[in-house]
């Protein structure tokens, strides 16, 4: 028998080509069905901030390993397909390819420190070379990127067909690359890689005890993160058409923290909501605050508070995040002894 045959005694089974085919339907008809009620431009943006989720939710929900830096890799996909839009060529794919090669790059060589690291030290680690990352995008390199100024850029059309600046083709080739980023994670997490890294994140000294390198495993999963975390910020690139310092900045690693805790750690149907939610909520806030103090005829403060004060409630009220909480709450009403 081998070492990984127990960990999938705990009855978790890898895909199904048949079950991932429904689930990519399941998807992608609750992306249509929201297309219809959300501005197009605004799902687009979404769905871009939930591949970022995933990505993240690979590393901290499934791996254990809560990062400050996550930024640096979105960042440096988004940086990377912007300057080889302005500086080498229009193709959107080569472009693209630029910035996961050297998002995957940067994570290989980066991991290989932050790796031996965990708890607090990882975390603080990450959070520093993402400042360092920041300051050379704005300072050293301003001659490429143009500092706080910003990088406009422009892609030509894929396959000489899709227009990224048209919402509608915006928001269909985000959709196809969130659902290919969620096949890929799904039959990830379902293997015995993904199972390893899970049990990595519930004992790691028992992992080493049956002959695995859990450095080699924590290495290749942080690469793996960073790589949809790049193709996440190249895709914003390509729609966007334009870069700053801000794709970059450890302040947005907040975001993503928040995001993965609503929806529950742990799952990709927990980080599909809980990017889902949380942008609803950033995105509507700044328009409902104003509206409620003109009908009230009282100066509220800023959405910004109003944000902070919803994401505390939402957190502390479902600790397990939305999904977490519904599964657990549908297994304690399910009859003892029924199979799960």
């Amino acid at each position: 028998m081998k070492p990984t045959d127990g960990l999938f005694c705990r009855g978790i089974r890898p895909a199904s080509p048949w079950g991932l085919g429904r689930e990519l339907a399941l998807i992608a008809a609750a992306l249509f069905l929201l297309s219809l009620v959300i501005k197009v431009h605004w799902m687009t943006d979404f769905i871009i901030f939930i591949i970022f989720v995933l990505s993240f939710d690979l590393l901290y929900g499934y791996m254990g390993r809560l990062s400050f830096g996550h930024m640096l890799y979105f960042g440096t996909g988004a940086y990377g397909t912007a300057l080889w839009l302005v500086y080498g060529g229009k193709d959107p794919l080569a472009a693209l390819a630029v910035g996961l090669v050297a998002a995957a790059a940067l994570a290989a060589v980066l991991g290989l420190i932050v790796m031996r690291t965990h708890g607090a030290s990882f975390a603080l680690i990450n959070m520093a070379f993402n400042e360092i990352g920041h300051f050379v995008v704005q300072s050293p390199l301003a001659g490429l990127t143009h500092g706080e100024d910003g990088l406009s850029c422009s892609a030509g059309k894929l396959f000489g067909v899709i227009n990224f600046y048209k919402d509608e083709w915006a928001f269909v080739v985000t959709a196809a690359t969130l659902l290919a980023v969620f096949a890929l994670l799904r039959v990830l997490t379902s293997s015995p890689y993904g199972l390893l890294v899970r049990s990595i994140k519930e004992n790691e000294k028992r992992v080493k005890f049956l002959g695995f390198s859990t450095f080699r495993y924590k290495w290749v999963t942080f690469v793996i993160a960073s790589t949809v975390a790049a193709l996440a910020g190249g895709m914003f690139t390509l729609v966007q058409g334009f870069v700053s310092p801000r794709v970059i900045s450890p302040f947005g690693n907040v975001d993503v923290i928040f995001a993965v805790l609503i929806g529950g750690a742990g799952g990709l149907y927990g980080a599909l909501i809980g990017g889902m939610v949380f942008m609803l909520i950033k995105n509507f806030l700044p328009v409902m605050i104003p509206e409620l103090s003109k009908l009230l005829n009282v100066k509220l403060p800023q959405w910004e508070m109003w944000l902070g004060i919803v994401l505390l409630i939402v957190v502390f009220s479902v600790r397990k995040g939305i999904v977490g909480t519904i599964r657990a709450q549908w297994q304690a009403r399910r009859p003892s002894g029924s199979p799960t």
